[in-house]
């Protein structure tokens, strides 16, 4: 350990070409190679005649490894470009300028490409490993306000429901693992339900085809409380579970549970929750019968809730079989959602969309969902490790600072002496470099 010494005495330069910036990115570099990640976007997505059109797959590619390096920002990808850290991607990092025409360059449909390259290395990931295939698997569906600023993005101009200016996006995850099997832009007016039915058709089919053989259960909130929605379920052959709007005839329903029947289930206050089911039709008498499972609370005592009501009731439809007190416990983990969520903001860049073409912003949204899939799977697959943020594997493992050097025709990656996680990194790295990637 060397001495303490003050900052003031030390001189700084930048002059070492051999210094790489974020080596721990050679772990998701690895994975991206092995699924042969930039030849998928050269080969799915075709810009045409647009400016931004050559090399699809190094910019793609620069985008997403920025994103894991924790850039929010188009510009942010200049780092990349510093010291020799491109050595270390398989790739040629491009220039925050040229990054800026590629991502103007798409169309709506070009941006469905992108999406399309999304379920393609979802699949490919999930054959080398990080799939549930034949277990059951659970798919959460939500929607997101991703806040903007200014009038000229397109479709984020107008004031939404709650009050600001952005994007209002769909998002599918995989409980358990926060995958996020599927994304789709809106703009920001769209209220939560609108697309859903397609959207959810889009994700059950992804799943599929990547390999879940295993049932399917759809977790949502009351968002998603609608006919089309349970019509795309029943055709998909999927189980859901989803919270019911309290309509009169969901009133009325609750209002018939005997008392009897309520079941109390585990709460920090006593006697404060419980739970019952009944039957109902949610649509209509056309409508299938379904479950609808009650949870009530009970006030906090000298709350402003409590002076107009005894209980507070928290409803949900379903057509699983099981216990209640499982099935109402379990549909109240939905809320896992907003983890990935959150992992998508504060983890890659979603908390920004740069661009004020919608298109552009959808193309943005679709890479970093292939940055974030990518930590879960760098993460799941090398480290054996099931939910750990991308956050932290930045911290750990992929911005820590390498030097390269050559000796007898060979290239070493020089790391930090004394990384606290610095024996799990080198596991990981054979074992991603030991997989057996699909051709």
């Amino acid at each position: 350990m060397g001495s303490c010494r003050s900052p003031d005495t030390i001189a700084v330069s930048f002059d070492d070409e051999h210094l790489v910036a974020a080596a721990g990115l050679i772990l998701a570099a690895t994975l991206a190679e092995g699924l042969l990640l930039r030849e998928l976007f050269d080969d799915g997505v075709d810009l045409g005649d647009a400016p931004g059109a050559a090399n699809v797959g190094d910019k793609a590619m620069t985008l997403v490894h920025s994103a894991l390096a924790g850039g929010a920002w188009i510009g942010d990808a200049d780092w990349l470009r510093a010291g020799a850290t491109g050595e270390v991607l398989g790739h040629r990092v491009a220039a925050s300028s040229t990054l800026g025409t590629f991502l103007r360059s798409f169309t709506w449909g070009s941006a469905r490409q992108l999406d399309q390259v999304a379920g393609e290395a979802l699949t490919r990931a999930w054959a080398a490993g990080a799939g549930p295939g034949p277990w059951p698997l659970t798919i959460d569906i939500d929607s997101t306000h991703c806040q903007t600023y200014g009038l000229a993005k397109q479709g984020a101009a107008a004031i939404g429901r709650d009050g600001t200016r952005g994007y209002h996006p769909l998002v599918a995850s995989v409980a358990g693992t926060a995958d996020v099997l599927h994304s789709r832009l809106r703009e920001g007016v769209a209220h939560s339900g609108r697309g859903a039915a397609s959207f959810l058709a889009e994700a059950v089919n992804r799943a599929r085809r990547a390999g879940a053989t295993g049932p399917i259960t759809i977790r949502a909130d009351s968002a998603f409380y609608n006919h089309k929605v349970l019509a795309v379920c029943q055709q998909q052959g999927v189980r859901c579970s989803i919270t019911a709007k309290l309509t009169r005839l969901v009133r009325d329903a609750i209002g018939h549970i005997p008392d009897h029947a309520w079941t109390p289930i585990p709460y920090w206050l006593d006697d404060g929750a419980d739970v019952a089911e009944t039957s109902i039709h949610p649509f209509g008498r056309k409508g299938r019968t379904m479950r609808l499972i009650v949870r009530r609370v009970r006030p906090t005592p000298g709350s402003q809730l409590a002076l107009f009501c005894d209980y507070d009731y928290h409803p949900f439809i379903t057509d699983r079989d099981g216990a209640i007190l499982e099935l109402e416990a379990d549909h109240r983990r939905h809320a896992e959602v907003e983890n990935a969520i959150r992992d998508l903001k504060e983890g890659v860049g979603l908390g920004h969309l740069p661009s004020g073409k919608f298109a552009a912003n959808a193309a943005w949204l679709t890479l970093n969902v292939i940055a974030h899939n990518l930590a879960r799977w760098t993460s799941r697959i090398g480290l054996g490790e099931q939910l750990v943020t991308t956050k932290t594997l930045r911290m750990r493992y992929l911005t820590l600072p390498g030097r390269l050097t050559r000796s007898a025709r060979r290239v070493r990656l020089h790391m930090p002496s004394r990384w606290p996680w610095a024996e799990r990194f080198a596991v990981a790295l054979d074992r991603l470099r030991c997989m057996p990637f699909p051709t």
